[in-house]
């Protein structure tokens, strides 16, 4: 059974607004060891515009054993991404340091070319690879040869120095690209290198969904091959003395729900388990966030379809609706105590998101007018 839950962040947060299509990816200080961070860059806001700002997310557990999220927005100097969606960021090591690789996407329009007819008309972002040392916030932009095409909505993963990408949509030509580039990255004392090599694959896929088994093996699950045609098939990736082996698993038991669906969307959820969500038929149905949701396990002794909910927010009481800007989670090992207790209750006055301002501020609450459109009730 899954139930959705709210979860809070703590009083030192930033405010983080809904972002859709972000990077994201897991950080850890050493490869293969535990997950202490994660990260999010970019991706478009409530108001429908792009985000340029980078995101360090992490859990802190308090007294009472709920678990919060802290999240902290880390300035980038140097060579600042542009604002972007739809592109990738992947950690690497190399020599006892870390680094991040974020590459591709897609942005507005340059202002100068926009008008009110093409206002929000993407483009490609420019082929380069951005290298983002956190401890400093310093971003460099490093142009490969090999890459001339923008590419979005690509795969991409990673096993200490190096990132394969994998498939990914270019707009110009509207074709998936067969490429695999294969970048790897040298983190010496002096400034670091960065190389590419291209493969060949059978993978033009777009908007597919990464998890993986072992840190040498990896699944590709999903995605489309068109803008009408769905990817149904799965690819298993492994990863041998930075030789990338590809092989097509045995299609999954589809439902007949998710044949006939035109898009679909979904999560890695680790050890070879994904969320998959389709949009359920609203023609009968007054509300419009109804919901189907099933879980794909790969990683197990057998392949398992199965669905989990239907009509998210029709059981009200089990499942309640929440805000845009709300976070929830989804847990299939655990299992949630709805007792009630009174040690666990909040002060709200000094919880939530609560808008940070100078010592002076003379702001009238009364006319306050929001920037983000989720902060109607969060002022």
């Amino acid at each position: 059974e899954m139930k959705l839950r709210p979860t809070t962040f703590t009083n030192d947060s930033c405010y983080l607004p809904p972002l859709r299509h972000p990077a994201m990816t897991g950080f850890s200080q050493s490869p293969g060891g535990e997950v202490s961070q994660y990260l999010f860059h970019g991706g478009k806001t409530p108001n429908n515009e792009l985000s340029q700002k980078l995101y360090m997310i992490s859990y802190v557990s308090s007294a009472n054993k709920k678990s919060s999220l802290c999240c902290i927005e880390k300035d980038l100097v140097g060579d600042i991404p542009e604002a972007r969606y739809g592109h990738s960021m992947n950690v690497v090591y190399s020599r006892g340091k870390t680094a991040v690789v974020l590459f591709g996407g897609r942005s507005y329009i340059p202002l100068k070319q926009r008008t009110t007819e093409k206002w929000n008309s993407v483009t490609d972002c420019q082929p380069l690879v951005y290298l983002i040392d956190l401890q400093f916030g310093c971003s460099t932009a490093y142009t490969i040869k090999e890459i001339q095409d923008g590419l979005s909505f690509h795969v991409s993963i990673s096993r200490n120095d190096t990132v394969y990408i994998i498939g990914g949509h270019t707009l110009e030509s509207n074709i998936r690209s067969p490429n695999i580039y294969k970048i790897k990255v040298d983190l010496p004392l002096g400034s670091p290198a960065m190389t590419c090599i291209v493969l060949q694959s059978q993978l033009p896929v777009s908007s597919a969904i990464v998890t993986h088994t072992c840190s040498d093996e990896f699944l590709i699950v999903g995605g489309y091959e068109s803008d009408s045609q769905k990817r149904m098939t799965c690819n298993k990736v492994s990863i041998n003395n930075d030789n990338l082996d590809i092989q097509e698993l045995e299609t999954p038991d589809w439902t007949g729900d998710i044949k006939q669906s035109k898009t679909w969307f979904g999560s890695d959820m680790g050890n070879g388990v994904v969320l998959f969500g389709i949009p359920g038929d609203n023609k009968n149905h007054s509300s419009d966030s109804n919901f189907f949701f099933y879980i794909l396990n790969l990683g197990g002794e057998e392949d398992l379809m199965q669905s989990c909910s239907q009509g998210s927010l029709e059981e009200q009481e089990d499942s309640m609706p929440l805000e845009d800007s709300e976070e929830f989670v989804f847990c299939g090992d655990e299992t949630f105590d709805d007792t009630y207790n009174e040690d666990d209750e909040e002060d709200e006055s000094v919880t939530g998101y609560w808008i940070k301002c100078c010592p002076g501020c003379d702001l009238n609450v009364n006319t306050w007018v929001p920037y983000y459109s989720t902060e109607l009730n969060k002022p």
